[in-house]
């Protein structure tokens, strides 16, 4: 039998003792128990007010959680609900619920719109957004004020400009961090084709990684920030995210692209921040990058319903807003985030608050990302590296790409 009604998530399931095995990612990167500690009360929460539906849950590092899943569901194994990095293998080999045959029509329409965007395969939402992020120019105040800027930059022109005045004036060892290097150089290169009015998809959704404007924005990046020695002395292409973050902790940075963690991190150590939407050509640019981790459920065991009930409480404003207040990150639904705009206590994430509405996010949709992200990650740093050719390197990347969406 087909289930296809809209907002059936909202029973309160069988109440015949099912019990839905439950896969997370762990957020505490101090090594902490918040992960544990934030589920172990949702559960019990959740089955309080459920009775005859309990949750066993499983929470797996970073490192592991993405392959573990996959090994149990290559076992014939799939949990019921996954909470990880993609979601795209599993909805295109129908292994999915979709959105309306779990949640609630007042859940289904309270995610942010890019974040649904990048959730769908083929216009259908499979992969639900759990948590978000985005990304803003950051800029170590004082910094800034030994060399005599007096301001953050609005444009590339003026971020050279004030990435030269560091180098002179203060010798700082980064005046402007360009972490191209294997860790995450696809988000970085990314939010560098937003800002130059391109990006990795053309308005069609196809891939485009060598259009015009990303190979002027490369070309632009090679000339001005790294020909001219003002992105430190580790090359783009070997800097990983990691370290030009602790750089920037320490006070080597200038200025850097950082997400809302980094924030917190460096006012830990004392770092006077500051942050602005990222500079485009000629202004502002059009678009921000956002960044979602995902959550599903699986077919396999068969417990439709009672995955749509815990995802439906799951949502709730108040769930939401814990995990992403503990986690220094930002709310998926409208509702949750008007409500942290409001808080006085998150006042520092406002920016970050403002611009993902706007914001577009990777192709995640597309099986054919996983393998094009990893070819960016190892290869990006030759376009701005010595010799480097930012045509001749996105052509390489875009042709790979295309011909591994058309095996999808």
């Amino acid at each position: 039998m087909t289930m296809s009604l809209a907002g059936c998530g909202t029973s309160t399931g069988s109440g015949d003792g099912v019990t839905l095995r439950l896969v997370a990612a762990d957020y505490d990167v101090a090594g902490g128990e918040s992960s544990k500690k934030y589920w172990a009360d949702l559960t019990a929460a959740f089955e309080a007010d459920n009775p005859g539906i309990d949750v066993e849950v499983r929470i797996e590092s970073w490192n592991d959680v993405d392959r573990k899943v996959a090994e149990m569901v290559r076992a014939g194994k799939a949990p019921d609900i996954a909470q990880i990095g993609a979601y795209a293998d599993y909805a295109a080999a129908d292994k999915l619920y979709s959105a309306d045959q779990m949640l609630s029509i007042p859940v289904q329409s309270n995610f942010l719109p890019p974040l649904t965007d990048a959730g769908e395969m083929k216009r259908t939402l499979y992969g639900l957004p759990f948590v978000a992020s985005t990304r803003l120019l950051f800029y170590n105040k004082e910094l800034f004020e030994d060399a005599g800027i007096t301001g953050a930059p609005g444009t590339w022109d003026e971020l050279k400009e004030d990435a030269e005045q560091l180098k002179l004036n203060t010798d700082v060892t980064y005046p402007f961090a360009l972490p191209l290097g294997p860790e995450e150089a696809q988000a970085e290169t990314m939010m560098w084709l937003l800002s130059g009015g391109g990006g990795y998809t053309d308005e069609l959704g196809r891939y485009a990684i060598d259009s015009p404007q990303n190979i002027e924005t490369f070309e632009w990046l090679k000339e001005n920030l790294v020909d001219a020695e003002l992105t430190g002395p580790v090359a783009p292409g070997s800097l990983n995210r990691k370290d030009a973050f602790a750089a920037f902790t320490r006070g080597e940075v200038g200025m850097l692209n950082g997400h809302p963690s980094l924030l917190q991190a460096a006012e830990k150590t004392g770092i006077d921040v500051g942050t602005v939407a990222l500079p485009g050509k000629d202004g502002e640019a059009d678009a921000a990058m956002g960044v979602a981790d995902w959550i599903m459920g699986f077919k396999q065991n068969g417990h439709r319903e009672e995955i749509g009930t815990f995802l439906d409480f799951l949502f709730a404003d108040e769930n939401v807003l814990e995990f992403a207040g503990q986690n220094d990150l930002l709310p998926v639904t409208v509702s949750a985030q008007e409500t942290m705009r409001n808080d006085p206590e998150h006042a520092d994430l406002k920016d970050f608050l403002e611009v993902l509405p706007g914001s577009v996010l990777p192709p995640v949709g597309k099986t054919s990302w996983a393998s094009a992200s990893e070819d960016i990650k190892k290869n990006i740093g030759e376009a701005v590296g010595p010799g480097g050719s930012p045509a001749r390197t996105l052509s390489r990347i875009s042709q790979d790409a295309k011909a591994a969406e058309a095996a999808e």
